[in-house]
C-alpha cells in the first residue's frame, strides 16, 4: 500500500489522462469511481489494475488479490481524477480489455445493438435494461459514446461486468447475425414497419435502437428481416430510446 499527497504524482497525472479517450486509448486502461461499481467489479472477478481509497479503514469492505496495486490518496487528489462533483473516495482502474471487438462464433440468443446512441444516461438505462432481461450481449456501433467514457461507466451501473460488451461495424455484426439464422429488428416509422405486438415473444433475436434525433441508419435497417413501432394513444412524437428499448425487450423476453 502507497500514500500520494500530491496531484503533481505521476500516477495522478496518468489517472486523470484516463479521463479523456486519448488517454485511455494510450493507457489501454479506465478508471471507475464508486463504491458500488468497484465493489461489482471486484464480485465478478475483474482483475484491479489499481485501487484507489480516501481512507485506509475501505480496505476492509473492499477484498482484492495481492497483485493489485492499493493507494491511499488525500480527498483533494479524489476530486482532481474524479469525473463526478462529490467524489466517493473509492476508485479503482481496469484495463479497456474487457470489452472486445471480435465477433464471436456463437451468435445466439437476444442481443442490443446501438446505432449512434450518445447520451451516456440512455446507454446506461439500455444496457441495464439488457442486463434485466438477460439478454447475451450489447454492441456499441459506430457513433455511440464510448464504452469508457467515464459517464458511461457510471450510467451502466456495474452491469457492463454482468452481461458481453462488443464495439465495432454493425452491418459487419447483421450480416454474421444473418448467417446465424438469427432475426433482427429494427424501429422505423414507415409503411413497411409493423406494430411491436404483432411479433412473438422469443429468446433468439437482435434489437437494432437508433440514434435519439435521426433513428436507426436507413442502410442498417435494410438489413434488419422487419422493422417495427411502438403504437402510442397519446399525442406525443416519439418515445424516449431508453424507453422504448425496454418496452421492446421485454416484449421479447417473456
Amino acid at each position: 500500500m502507497q500514500k500520494i499527497t500530491s496531484n503533481q504524482n505521476s500516477r495522478v497525472k496518468e489517472w486523470t489522462k484516463m479521463q479523456s479517450k486519448k488517454g485511455r486509448v494510450k493507457s489501454g486502461q479506465y478508471v471507475i469511481e464508486g463504491w458500488h461499481i468497484v465493489d461489482e467489479a471486484i464480485k465478478h472477478h475483474k482483475q484491479l489494475q489499481a485501487l484507489m481509497v480516501t481512507d485506509e479503514t475501505y480496505l476492509e469492505n473492499l477484498p482484492v488479490d495481492s497483485a493489485t496495486e492499493v493507494y491511499v490518496i488525500t480527498p483533494e487528489i479524489a476530486k482532481h481524477i474524479a469525473a463526478t462533483e462529490t467524489p466517493q473516495g473509492v476508485f479503482a482502474v481496469l484495463a479497456t480489455e474487457d470489452y472486445h471487438e471480435t465477433i464471436p462464433d456463437d451468435l445466439d440468443g437476444s442481443w442490443l445493438l446501438l446505432d449512434s446512441i450518445q447520451d451516456p444516461g440512455n446507454i446506461g438505462t439500455m444496457v441495464r435494461t439488457a442486463d434485466a432481461a438477460g439478454m447475451n450481449g450489447v454492441v456499441f456501433g459506430k457513433g455511440s459514446a464510448d464504452i469508457y467514457n467515464p459517464k458511461v461507466v457510471r450510467s451502466m451501473q456495474g452491469s457492463q461486468f454482468h452481461m458481453r460488451l462488443f464495439a465495432g461495424d454493425l452491418i459487419d455484426w447483421m450480416t454474421a447475425f444473418k448467417k446465424n439464422g438469427v432475426p433482427t429488428y429494427g424501429t422505423e416509422l414507415n409503411d413497411q414497419a409493423i406494430s411491436y405486438y404483432d411479433v412473438q415473444p422469443t429468446k433468439k433475436f437482435v434489437l437494432v435502437m437508433g440514434n435519439e434525433g435521426n433513428g436507426v441508419d436507413p442502410e442498417i435497417l435494410s438489413w434488419t428481416s422487419q422493422n417495427l413501432y411502438i403504437p402510442m394513444n397519446g399525442e406525443a412524437e416519439s418515445l424516449n430510446v431508453a424507453v422504448a428499448t425496454g418496452i421492446l425487450i421485454f416484449h421479447f423476453c417473456k
